[in-house]
């Protein structure tokens, strides 16, 4: 069996230990990673943890379970695939952060892999994903520990969360979310729904929505469903006005019964706000208008989902009545 060997590195203006810290947080991947879809800790034990991640490779979705042991004090991750996803046998390596001084570091990505069968072919395409994502992902590291060494990512990032009460079951609301290749006979602002579902759980979700002015905008999200109680998802074709937007539909009982949740983090996109907003627009007017636009759309969506399932839980009462 073939076993390939690559490295991969940058140069980043932050300190090593800080750049560690960044990569150490899986969940901070999806922020920070475009290929990163969505990443769970399944295990963690003192320095040992067990991943899943799901993430693109050469622009198709896949998921894999991953070992990682955290070594602090070398700053050194070293991580192998436990299940890997076809066509990769085996899959493994290292992050490993060098000082360069106390203001500079060097990060170096390791990969080594087989290919099912040792297929050349199939080794050519783990070659051009692992080249691909592995030189994506350390662009974008460099960019956003640069940013938050500079104390000006706090600002462009932010989170929200739209909630509803719902007077019926939220694995209706559930399945109203779920279901969205229902969305254009569902939900007035969807226009046109494109959905593939591939590998089970793992959906490729492509919509026109209207927005507040009546412009119509094509966007594509990438989408892991937990039934009955979460779909996580990355938006990767983006409006202008933003570099990320990553977010959760949670459904949950808490003391008023049940309840469903639309959570959003956002990235603005400082190069665009004079052109979509005017000269004199500001960080927090860019910061007032995504809100506004993503909140309405969601909100929207939330309060249809709990009618769908405010009516299921009126017809079965009038079921179990008659």
């Amino acid at each position: 069996m073939t076993t390939r060997e690559v490295e991969h590195e940058i140069t980043i203006d932050a300190p090593a230990a800080a750049v560690y810290r960044l990569l150490a947080d899986v969940t901070n991947w999806p922020r920070i990673f475009p290929p990163t879809i969505h990443v769970e800790r399944v295990e963690s034990e003192g320095n040992e943890e067990r991943i899943r991640i799901w993430a693109t490779a050469n622009g198709e979705a896949k998921d894999w379970t991953s070992r990682r042991t955290l070594a602090p004090e070398a700053l050194r991750i070293t991580f192998r695939q436990e299940i890997p996803a076809p066509p990769v046998a085996a899959m493994g390596g290292a992050w490993i952060v060098e000082p360069l001084g106390q203001e500079q570091s060097r990060v170096r990505l390791l990969h080594d892999y087989r290919a099912i069968g040792d297929d050349p072919h199939d080794l050519l395409w783990i070659e051009r994903a692992v080249d691909k994502n592995s030189t994506s992902e350390l662009a974008a590291l460099k960019t956003n520990v640069e940013l938050a060494h500079a104390a000006e990512s706090e600002e462009l990032t932010f989170s929200f969360v739209d909630t509803v009460q719902i007077a019926g079951s939220a694995k209706d609301a559930f399945d109203f979310i779920k279901e969205a290749d229902l969305w254009a006979e569902r939900l007035p602002h969807v226009a046109v729904v494109r959905l593939a579902e591939d590998t089970p759980g793992l959906q490729e979700l492509e919509m026109d929505t209207r927005a507040k002015d009546g412009s119509v905008h094509t966007t594509k999200s990438y989408r892991v469903v937990h039934p009955h109680h979460k779909i996580a998802y990355k938006q990767v074709t983006l409006p202008a006005l933003m570099t990320l937007h990553t977010g959760e539909w949670t459904f949950e009982e808490n003391d008023e019964g049940h309840a469903a949740s639309s959570q959003h983090t956002v990235t603005i996109n400082t190069a665009s706000i004079a052109r979509i907003l005017g000269p004199e627009a500001t960080v927090a007017d860019a910061r007032a208008y995504v809100h506004s636009a993503l909140s309405t759309n969601s909100s929207a969506t939330l309060a249809h989902a709990k009618a769908h399932a405010e009516a299921h839980a009126e017809a079965h009462a009038e079921q179990k009545a008659a």
